[in-house]
């Protein structure tokens, strides 16, 4: 049995019992402030989980996407189009991370606003207490 899969399937276990976890926290949980944990927790485990989609564990050995010689040779681009890594994901996660601390900050903001407002974070006491 090779380590190298079975290290993988794991790791992409894990990260499907974490989305499961915090799911759990973002909908079961009635404090603000442990949903908020919680959608952080889901959201930097869906970023781990799309860069780990995007590596390209089957191949032996692969490299940067990033072309080292100007103007590449036929041969080099034949190898460095099996071996790349895919950038795109990587991107996209940098994205999701900037997006992902502005809608924390705007919640966190939220929050500290509801509790001044209404003196707790419990979502059952504020939903009595709107009237």
């Amino acid at each position: 049995m090779e380590v190298e899969p079975f290290l993988f399937n794991i790791v992409v276990l894990s990260l499907f019992v974490n989305i499961a976890m915090s799911l759990y926290g973002v909908f079961v949980r009635p404090s603000l402030i442990k949903k908020i944990i919680s959608l952080t927790i889901f959201s930097d485990t869906i970023n781990t989980l799309v860069i780990v989609v995007g590596f390209r564990h089957a191949i032996p050995n692969p490299i940067p996407p990033v072309v080292i010689e100007i103007p590449p040779p036929p041969q080099y681009l034949r190898q460095f189009v099996l071996q790349a890594v895919d950038p795109l994901p990587q991107a996209l996660v940098l994205t999701a991370i900037v997006i992902g601390l502005a809608v924390l900050l705007f919640l966190m903001f939220t929050t500290l606003q509801i509790y001044r407002i209404y003196g707790t974070t419990d979502v059952r006491k504020i939903s009595r207490l709107r009237g």
